[in-house]
Order: structure tokens, then sequence, then C-alpha cells
């Protein structure tokens, strides 16, 4: 019977992933990630969230077109993209337990990081975002999922509502074709992956409307809590189980 469910479940973790990434710029990569290692386990999981999330953050380009910065895309992408495909590359080598307990580490970081992390300069040269490109396309590769690392970056350079989650979003995207074509050259994308992270596109993409039409009505307290909730249940539980 889980059995059965288990694609419907996912759907709808999806569902509330993407719509919490369009409200809240990070995030949904963190909630849905622990579901697919429940049902795929880390080494398929990474790559299926890698598809998918491109889907969602593709649909939140498109929906945030006209207030994108794209100087900020393009230096991130100048640390970005080396730094993603070395992490792809690694990550095809790295042993599962390790891996797993690595994740669960992060997943605890995440929250630690939203609770404790420092207050940047609101004014920083627009080249820093190829450092910040590069070692967020590195952790990502390994480990799925920085939003949370990398949203305040992008807050703290000064752009806002859809400046902000349009040009986070874009950035993105680059990280994650980087590193969908370093999984495929290491044969750790294979077409089943590619086909689950597809079927998980099409409500990614109505997560991406749903947040872009309540993201000024929506109190993201409630969201970031629910967030922080999930973290530490899946990190304590990767940490443990191995």
């Amino acid at each position: 019977m889980l059995h059965i469910l288990r694609w419907p479940i996912l759907l709808a973790i999806a569902l509330i992933a993407s719509t919490l990434a369009a409200v809240t710029g990070f995030g949904g990569a963190a909630v849905l990630l622990p579901a697919l290692v429940a049902v795929f386990g880390v080494r398929a999981a990474v790559p299926i969230l890698t598809v998918a999330q491109l889907i969602g953050n593709g649909s939140r380009v498109w929906f945030n077109w006209r207030e994108l910065n794209w100087r900020v895309v393009g230096w991130f992408a100048v640390g970005g993209i080396p730094m993603a495909l070395l992490g792809g590359y690694l990550f095809a080598t790295a042993p599962l337990t390790k891996l797993t307990r690595l994740l669960g580490a992060f997943l605890l970081l995440i929250v630690l990081w939203r609770r404790v992390r420092p207050r940047l300069v609101h004014s920083f040269p627009t080249p820093a975002f190829a450092a910040i490109g590069a070692g967020a396309s590195f952790l990502s590769a390994l480990l799925g999922s920085v939003g949370p690392i990398m949203a305040p970056f992008f807050l703290a350079y000064g752009l806002v509502k859809g400046a902000y989650i349009g040009t986070e979003a874009l950035a993105t995207v680059v990280m994650h074709l980087t590193k969908l074509v370093a999984y495929r050259q290491a044969s750790v994308l294979t077409l089943s992956d590619s086909l689950a992270g597809l079927a998980l596109g099409p409500v990614m993409i109505l997560g991406s409307l749903l947040g872009k039409k309540i993201v000024d009505r929506l109190p993201e307290k409630v969201f970031v809590a629910m967030i922080e909730v999930v973290l530490l249940v899946a990190g304590f539980m990767f940490l443990v189980r191995g």
C-alpha cells in the first residue's frame, strides 16, 4: 500500500517545496530531498532533485523575467560552473554511508546557519558572486541543497522580491545544468532518474506559480518554521542511520 502511495506523496511534497521556494527563495530542495532519499536512496536522490529543481527554478525565472539582474548571474557562473563540475565528479565516487551522514550534518547546519548567521554588509562588489558561486555550486553538487546558504548573499546585495527570487533562480539554473553534465559524464544520472525528476516538473511549475501569487500575502515565518522542523528531523535521521 505504501508503495502505491509513494508517488502521490512525493508529488504533494514537491508542490509544497516548490511553493515554499517561490515565496522565500530557499528551502524547497531541503524539504523535497529527504523524501527523495527515503524513496530512491542518496545516490539517485540528488540527481533526481537536480532535474526537478532545474524545472522549478526555470519556472521562477520565467515568472520574474523582467526583474533579473544579469550581472549577478554572470559573475555567479564564472565561479559556479567549474566547481559544479568538480563537485559532480566527486559525488560519483563518494561512499554512500559517509555521503548520507554528511547530508544529515549539512541539514542540521542549515538550521544553525539560519539562527546565527552573521549580518552581511549591504554593499559588496558584484564580482564577489564568483566566489559565492564557486562555494555554493561545489556544495550543491555533493549535497543537493544550498539555497539557505545562498539566499543571504543575494538579499544583502540589495535584491528584493521578484528580483531576488528570479535572479537567485537563474543562478541556480546555471548551477544545476552544470551539475547534470557532470552527473551524466560520471554515470550517476540514469534515464530512470531523469524521468523521475521530469515527472515532478509539472507540480514544481505549479508551486512556482502559486508562490508568485502569494509572495506578498503569506507569513514567511510560518513557512520557515516548518522548514526548520523538517530539516532537524531529517538531519538527525540521516546522521543516525547513515
